[in-house]
């Protein structure tokens, strides 16, 4: 890659849940002054649509049928992302137990993905990005110039995730982030796995600097010896 011009450069950041993508993906693309996506934001922004207008969110082609319905717009500013449903900042809204819980079943609609997916594309556009979910490296941009797969010990993507929610209820935090793994490695259409040519960091003895020095130190490096 050219540490030069990183203009047209796309970093695909996936992993489980809790490793640390969203802060990596900020800090990175502050660095870097590249713009930032949160896909999960998207779903998570859907999810909440869809509770908030009493769709079964277990009834598959209930979900599809309204799919296209939300009007969606994700800001891409990595020190002030946003994401907005029909005009109203839904930042907070999406971070409650019960999108957590309705996130995984939502985003594994085909109908959901494929229209997020058409978005994030256009989000992407030319390039000078750094993107984050659970597909980006595999579906949403195979083509990126940079692929990451974060992971760490689940014990510890607890911890994190719990510290973050202000929950004292570690053990609970762990079993809702690997029953969403579960949910998103298994479904059938863009499960989360490790694309062809990721870099795999495990994040779990790791500090958030150490992690984000070692994947600009990845987008920066010469093209001869990049990964």
């Amino acid at each position: 890659m050219d540490a030069g011009d990183l203009s047209s450069l796309v970093v695909a950041v996936d992993g489980t849940s809790g490793s640390g993508k969203s802060s990596t993906c900020r800090a990175v693309a502050e660095r870097l002054g590249l713009r930032y996506l949160d896909t999960g934001a998207m779903y998570r922004a859907v999810a909440w649509w869809m509770l908030q207008h009493d769709v079964n969110i277990y009834e598959v082609d209930e979900v599809a049928a309204h799919a296209a319905t939300p009007r969606l717009e994700s800001g891409t500013d990595p020190r002030n992302p946003t994401i907005t449903l029909d005009g109203t900042d839904v930042s907070v809204e999406i971070r409650s137990d019960a999108v957590n819980a309705a996130v995984s079943p939502v985003s594994a609609v085909p109908a959901v993905r494929a229209r997020l997916v058409e978005l994030q594309r256009a989000a992407i556009g030319d390039g000078g990005i750094v993107v984050e979910g659970r597909d980006i490296g595999s579906v949403v941009w195979p083509q990126a110039q940079l692929k990451v797969y974060l992971t760490a010990d689940p014990a510890a993507r607890a911890a994190r995730r719990a510290l973050e929610a202000g929950s004292a209820d570690v053990a609970a935090t762990q079993e809702s982030l690997l029953s969403r793994d579960r949910i998103d490695s298994s479904r059938a259409v863009s499960p989360l796995t490790m694309a062809d040519g990721a870099v795999h960091i495990d994040t779990t003895d790791l500090s958030l600097a150490e992690v984000v020095d070692l994947v600009v130190g990845l987008a920066t490096a010469p093209a001869d010896v990049s990964p």
